[in-house]
Order: structure tokens, then C-alpha cells, then sequence
């Protein structure tokens, strides 16, 4: 049996989905509060995780694999191998703000406010921009509405968020998808399970 760590909430469900069409055969209930779950064979154990911590526990030989977001990778930058992008879960690392005159090129100093620190951070450098960093939790788009940032980084799907809070996309940093990750060494000592599963899926 090999250790599966999921993300709680919609990218868990689409991935069940997933799994499920390809013939797994999971029972996982939405609002269940058990941390742990099998597939009807027992070949497979569900660890289910935050989103941000699902890369750390694979990389920690917790879970052999795991779903994450491309998002949540770049952030970290966990040590673990990339194996298979699933295709579900799609949204847009993206620059957003009230207009798009809240930085240019010849900007000189910005205020950026984001949960994703790293991204932002190496996205400004590599356009020459200095950019100060205001890291926050949640509710990101009320930054530029309040005077905090000039403008935000974050990740959208529909992007309607933004529109019924008055701000825009200004550009595009990378789209993101779930991707399918393994422990370094867990890839070699169950390799067998892991390449079936990486067979089943694709």
C-alpha cells in the first residue's frame, strides 16, 4: 500500500473524480472530518491535507505522492519529482489591479500584496521592477481598494472575483494545473506501485 496526500476542498473532489473514472473506486465525503481514507482494494492510503501542506508532507516521506497545484510548487519549491500534470484544477497566476496603469516597466518602486511571496518576488525581479512585498492571508483584492498595494498577485479561475471587486487582470504569470508528485525516494522503493498508478491515470 502507498501513502496518497490530497488537498481538502475542490481540487480533492475533481481529483477523486478523476480517479474514480480511471477506476479506483473512492468514497470520499466532502465534509467528512476523517483524515484518512481507502480505496475499495486497499492498495491505496488517502491522507487528506491543506493544499499548501500536501508538497511538504510528500517531500517528508509522509505521503509517497500527492496532488498539488503548479501554484503551490512554485511557491515553495518543494524537493520532490514533478511526474504527471492531471489537467484538472486549471486557474492563472496573475497580476491584477485597478487599471492597467498600476505599474509599467518604468516603474521604480511598487507595493505587491500576495499570499504567493516567492512568485511575486521573482516575477518583479526578472522585469526589473522593485517591488515591495506585502504578504497577506486572504481577501487579497481589498489591497489595491484600500491604498495598501498598488496592485496584487494571486490565482484565479473565472477571474469574476476580481471583476466584482473592480480590478483587473494586467497580465498573465503562468496557468497552473494539478500536478501528480512523488518523494524522491519513495519514486525508487515503490516505483512499481507508483508507475502502475501513474499508468492508470494517464
Amino acid at each position: 500500500m502507498i501513502t496518497v496526500a490530497l488537498p481538502k476542498g475542490r481540487l480533492m473532489e475533481e481529483t477523486v473524480e478523476l480517479f474514480n473514472k480511471k477506476g479506483l473506486n473512492i468514497d470520499i465525503p466532502s465534509k467528512s472530518r476523517k483524515l484518512f481514507f481507502y480505496d475499495k482494494d486497499k492498495k491505496y492510503k488517502f491522507l487528506i491535507v491543506r493544499a499548501q501542506d500536501v508538497a511538504t508532507y510528500v517531500e517528508y516521506n509522509a505521503a509517497c505522492i500527492g496532488v498539488v497545484g503548479l501554484d503551490v510548487l512554485r511557491e515553495h519549491n518543494n524537493n520532490v519529482f514533478e511526474l504527471l500534470d492531471l489537467g484538472i484544477g486549471y486557474c492563472k497566476m496573475v497580476v491584477a489591479g485597478k487599471d492597467e496603469h498600476c505599474f509599467s516597466t518604468k516603474t521604480k518602486n511598487i507595493r505587491v500584496a500576495t499570499k504567493f511571496v516567492n512568485i511575486a518576488k521573482k516575477h518583479f525581479i526578472r522585469k526589473n521592477i522593485n517591488a515591495e512585498i506585502v504578504k497577506l492571508y486572504g481577501s487579497i483584492e481589498l489591497a489595491p481598494l484600500l491604498g495598501i498595494a498598488d496592485c496584487i498577485v494571486d490565482i484565479v479561475s473565472t477571474g469574476q472575483t476580481l471583476k466584482d471587486n473592480g480590478l483587473k487582470v494586467i497580465e498573465e504569470i503562468f496557468e497552473s494545473t494539478a500536478m501528480l508528485i512523488a518523494n524522491k525516494t519513495s519514486f525508487y522503493t515503490h516505483n512499481k506501485q507508483i508507475k502502475e498508478l501513474v499508468d492508470i491515470i494517464q
